[in-house]
């Protein structure tokens, strides 16, 4: 009888939680469909190790900060480095969200394609963190924190760069996608300019400090041009590596437009220390070097498939296509 009585307990629980997500999510979860796809799971409902280790990695900084919080490890103003540390890893995993695309393209790994609905999710979910915290500083009183969003420019950035990742995780589900048809795909590429109102807000923040605000520009900057690429070139290991002094040279651009338009610092002597290694490297450089990984990490494959007679993928050259299945659906940031 007790055994019983706990099964259907936690059958009435699953059924309650399973009723608020088709609440919340109605489109996805009308009657007749699968149950709400818990993140560890794949979409057959099977326990995915890698999906479970990408879940935890999204909430261990999270987690680290409460944890150096509850131990007074945040310093004087502990709402305020939280607020600024929680802002830096929504950045960090919107920029990671949009990579999944490419480097699972580029590294022929369709298990890797089938993250980003889940990355894009919890990068959401920072950026409603990173708002709540900044209520939290501002002591809730939510007419002063409108005021401030509405007057401070660096506040409206951010928050319509909020709207619009909202937006677009609301959308994510497969439910939307078959809604909206053909439409879903041109509303998710909105992702992009979302993702530069982010880096503007990350460089309105950063000040003088730009190191980090740079190098997200530059990767950013990558994630467009191999967009923008041609189909058949995007996985060419020739083009790939072209885009390497590409994301160098833009990333370098806007760290010069940035100190020649909003301070009073030598712009010129700066774009010019990209090329002075002595003091270690710019975060220009460093961009260039991080974006020349993932075709470094692909060479191996092509050489085994070009020793095989087959072309590389993304090559011109006749030969059998290589297996790239289709991009896992309804991701929030594409």
């Amino acid at each position: 009888m007790t055994r019983g009585y706990r099964t259907g307990g936690r059958g009435e629980i699953g059924d309650m939680i399973q009723a608020i997500l088709r609440t919340a999510f109605p489109p996805a979860l009308s009657r007749g469909t699968r149950p709400f796809p818990w993140p560890w799971r794949d979409r057959a409902g099977r326990l995915s190790a890698l999906r479970a280790v990408v879940l935890a990695l999204l909430l261990a900084p999270a987690a680290w900060l409460l944890v150096t919080a509850l131990t007074e490890g945040l310093g004087p103003e502990p709402a305020k480095a939280a607020l600024r540390e929680i802002g830096l890893w929504t950045i960090r995993l919107l920029l990671v969200t949009l990579a999944v695309t490419p480097l699972g393209r580029i590294l022929a790994a369709p298990r890797i394609l089938a993250l980003r609905r889940m990355l894009g999710l919890g990068t959401l979910a920072y950026a409603l963190l990173h708002l709540l915290l900044y209520a939290a500083y501002q002591d809730f009183a939510l007419p002063r924190i409108a005021s401030e969003i509405a007057l401070r420019f660096y506040l409206t950035i951010g928050f319509v760069a909020l709207l619009g990742l909202a937006v677009l995780g609301w959308t994510s589900t497969d439910g939307w996608m078959r809604k909206l048809g053909r439409r879903w795909k041109r509303l998710h590429l909105l992702i992009f300019p979302v993702a530069a109102l982010g880096v503007f807000h990350f460089f309105l923040q950063s000040k003088s400090q730009l190191w980090e605000a740079v190098l997200a520009a530059g990767l950013l900057a990558w994630l467009i041009l191999w967009r923008l690429l041609p189909a058949e070139a995007r996985l060419h290991p020739v083009a790939l590596l072209l885009l390497a002094p590409a994301t160098g040279l833009a990333a370098a651009g806007v760290e010069y437009a940035w100190y020649a338009l909003a301070t009073n610092l030598p712009a010129g002597r700066i774009l010019a220390a990209n090329l002075d290694v002595a003091f270690g490297l710019r975060p220009a450089v460093w961009a260039a070097v991080a974006v020349v990984v993932p075709p470094l990490l692909a060479l191996p494959g092509w050489i085994r498939a070009r020793r095989a007679g087959r072309t590389a993928p993304g090559s011109a050259a006749p030969g059998p296509a290589p297996a790239h299945p289709p991009a896992a659906a309804g991701n929030p940031a594409r």
